[in-house]
């Protein structure tokens, strides 16, 4: 889903972006709420970039990534936590781009999420290359989300991936397949 954002959009930069677990919903511009196999997730535009809610039985998991006042807590480049009975793994890189590369970058993203039934765009009056672009999906016991918020005044993308998934105790994780020693495939006999 593709909306323009109907805010004023300011020169922030990748650098003031900060990375936040378990925020209460703050004010959304435009939301998305998808059912994925059991688990509700709403990706949600900020005004100063996203926040994703995740519902399942277990609890809720919240990450909030934007241009937060007051937050000491910066962007960081990789985060691997327990939350409640979930494994989280978040991820984040910048991408600089030279400009004649990055209107190419941002239509190649805009497209990619646009029309995707489980991705959420939006773009800053102003500019069609300033955006924040969501995509969900699950994987077995684990919900993925991939974002991009897009900064054409610097030439920068920031790129984030998330992992949300159900904890399995190491006793309880099945054995990888060994390869028997008498070169049988398997089966009965």
């Amino acid at each position: 889903m593709l909306t323009t954002l109907n805010t004023s959009y300011t020169d922030t930069r990748a650098a003031d972006l900060a990375w936040a677990l378990g925020r209460e919903p703050l004010p959304a511009l435009a939301s998305l709420d998808l059912e994925l196999a059991g688990s509700r997730l709403q990706l949600r535009l900020l005004g100063a970039s996203h926040q994703v809610l995740l519902e399942e039985e277990r609890g809720r998991c919240s990450e909030t990534v934007a241009c937060i006042a007051g937050s000491s807590t910066p962007l960081p480049l990789g985060v691997a936590k327990r939350v409640g009975g979930w494994e989280y793994e978040f991820a984040a890189r910048v991408e600089a781009l030279p400009p004649d590369s990055f209107a190419g970058r941002a239509q190649e993203l805009l497209a990619l999420v646009s029309d995707h039934p489980h991705g959420l765009v939006g773009v800053f009056p102003g500019s069609p290359h300033a955006f924040t672009a969501l995509l969900a999906h699950r994987q077995g016991t684990h919900v993925h989300w991939r974002t991009w918020h897009a900064y054409p005044q610097d030439g920068q993308v920031v790129a984030t991936r998330t992992r949300v998934g159900v904890r399995v105790p190491a006793a309880r994780r099945a054995p990888h397949a060994a390869l028997r020693s008498d070169g049988a495939r398997g089966g009965a006999g």
